[in-house]
């Protein structure tokens, strides 16, 4: 049978002589506002049961989506089921608002529905997975070159608390990668500079901000409550220092770096994962003398390479705290800007590592400086 198309308009009238109205859009698209009087069932749950919500068979049925399509889908299926008097209103909620017919306005927290209106759409995230990023605390050590786009995205993906640590200002010779900052904030502490930022994206946000350098005296005060912790220093110490607390305080440590035209990315999960994930000691038990690995100040790095491996550090992130895709445990993921080229290293856990080998205690703290120095 051949579904009939009809206006807003229309279907107001009939509605109002009888007809029932069914919104087939998502619990969370309909929280935004729908056509007065009308049933909310996202499609798939009427098309599952159409018996289970709507009158018999023969009763006039009418569905409205946000633009008509869904609604079109939905009716060509309740045909099928049996249904006969069917119609779709055409250009759906969005014509019936234009057109300034009745319309219901739940009192629901309208700025989280639309703000978050593209992940709510995903059904690996939905309103679940969206509450879950809300109620998340992220950690990130590091308001520089991979923190700023990191903190970026986390903050407009809706992680609702992120714990920023850093000890630095503005500088001019920043803002070629470093994006949450300005020429206007030169001078201002990075976190302030950060939460200004982070704050204007996405006011929903809570930024905990620390102006300072972090140490063994302070690392666990910084971390103890984060879901995840995200490394964005640019020096041993602070990674060798962050690897051992996330061990000790289970953990998952998202790991980035930046060099010239090479970045890295990982995920180290030893502390909630003894034996089956590295950690970053397994990778590296000794730190590289500090001529082989200068930092960006003296070699220098491509604008854009702290961008893409923070942007992969903040994707890690969300699929930590969602629950879903397979993270980059145990992987270390190598890319190289200038051939454009992506490549993926193994990564086994170390049965004698001295820090997250099985069944050893922690053997605390140790001065990281001079660790890396080699003296």
């Amino acid at each position: 049978m051949a579904i009939a198309v009809i206006s807003p308009a229309d279907a107001l009238r009939r509605q109002n002589a009888g007809a029932v109205l069914v919104d087939v859009r998502e619990a969370h698209e309909r929280a935004t506002g729908h056509a007065a009087g009308a049933l909310g069932v996202a499609r798939a749950e009427l098309e599952a049961d159409p018996a289970s919500v709507l009158p018999a068979t023969g009763a006039e049925i009418l569905l409205i989506c946000q633009s008509g399509a869904r609604s079109m889908k939905a009716a060509q299926a309740l045909d099928e089921a049996g249904y006969t008097r069917l119609a779709s209103v055409e250009g759906g909620t969005a014509r019936w608002i234009a057109e300034g017919l009745p319309l219901t306005r739940p009192e629901v927290d309208t700025d989280f529905y639309e703000r978050y209106s593209r992940h709510l759409r995903l059904p690996e995230v939905g309103e679940a997975g969206q509450r879950l990023l809300e109620a998340a605390r992220v950690a990130m050590v590091g308001a520089g070159g991979l923190g700023s786009p990191a903190a970026y995205y986390l903050a407009a993906a809706g992680v609702g608390t992120l714990v920023l640590a850093d000890d630095d200002v503005v500088d001019r010779s920043n803002l070629q990668r470093q994006i949450l900052h300005t020429d206007a904030r030169i001078g201002v502490a990075k976190v302030e500079s950060a939460r200004i930022a982070l704050s204007a994206l996405n006011p929903r946000l809570k930024v905990e901000a620390f102006a300072e350098r972090i140490t063994a005296a302070n690392v666990e005060r910084l971390i103890a409550d984060a879901d995840v912790v995200i490394d964005g220093a640019d020096n041993f110490p602070v990674r060798y220092l962050l690897n051992d607390a996330c061990v000790k305080l289970g953990k998952p440590l998202v790991y980035g770096a930046v060099h010239r035209f090479e970045g890295q990315v990982s995920v180290y999960d030893a502390g909630r994962h003894r034996g089956e994930a590295p950690c970053y000691r397994c990778l590296f038990p000794e730190p590289p003398p500090p001529e082989a690995a200068p930092n960006c100040a003296e070699a220098g790095v491509l604008g854009v390479l702290p961008g893409v491996i923070g942007l992969l550090q903040a994707t890690e992130v969300v699929k930590l705290i969602l629950g879903i895709g397979v993270p980059l445990t145990g992987r270390l993921l190598n890319f190289d800007a200038l051939a454009m080229r992506f490549r993926e290293t193994r990564l086994r856990p170390d049965r004698d590592c001295v820090v997250c080998a099985p069944g050893r205690e922690f053997p605390g703290y140790i001065d990281y400086a001079r660790f890396c120095a080699g003296t």
